[in-house]
């Protein structure tokens, strides 16, 4: 009885121990401004802002974090080396960016699909969904990378961008 106890309670401990894993292996995405205040409060130890620009109805979109976003390698390189942001195109919230406050003053909330977009979507002069974005160790918007990329290839746009 002893013995099969301990055997439950070992393959509970490794299950627990896996999934912490699997958990661990998620690009930790945070909000633009929390990204912007990373960059300010460590200068000298800042990253770039890699940011996904989205909207909750676009196919590709939802390519793009299923298949590319959830890549091991490409998890492995966002965290490593970006602040990762997720940015819906079409959302309801203000964003500060340097200085200047922008919001989506035309959302409608009862809206479903397509919404109005937000008025940084219009500052970033996005041309289609996905659109990816880096920002530089400054906070400068550099070159979008624009619709739906494997991993590999969104990897070896953003070593050409930095």
């Amino acid at each position: 009885m002893k013995k099969i106890l301990f055997a439950v309670l070992f393959v509970l401990g490794n299950l627990a121990v896996h999934a912490q894993e699997a958990e661990g292996k998620e690009i930790k995405w945070m909000t633009l401004d929390e990204a912007l205040s990373l960059q300010q409060k460590k200068p000298k130890k800042a990253k770039p802002i890699f940011m996904d620009v989205y909207t909750d109805w676009c196919g590709p979109c939802k390519m793009l974090d299923k298949n590319t976003f959830h890549d091991p390698k490409f998890v492995e390189y966002i965290n490593a080396n970006y602040y990762p942001v997720k940015f819906n195109g079409e959302g309801n919230f203000e964003v500060t960016y340097k200085g200047k406050k922008y919001a989506n003053p035309g959302f409608d909330p009862n809206r479903k699909g397509r919404n109005s977009a937000h008025d940084f979507t219009m500052f970033l002069q996005v041309q289609g969904y996905p659109s990816m974005y880096v920002f530089d160790k400054t906070g400068e918007v550099k070159t979008p990378i624009v619709g739906y990329r494997t991993a590999d290839e969104v990897i070896e746009e953003l070593k050409k961008i930095n």
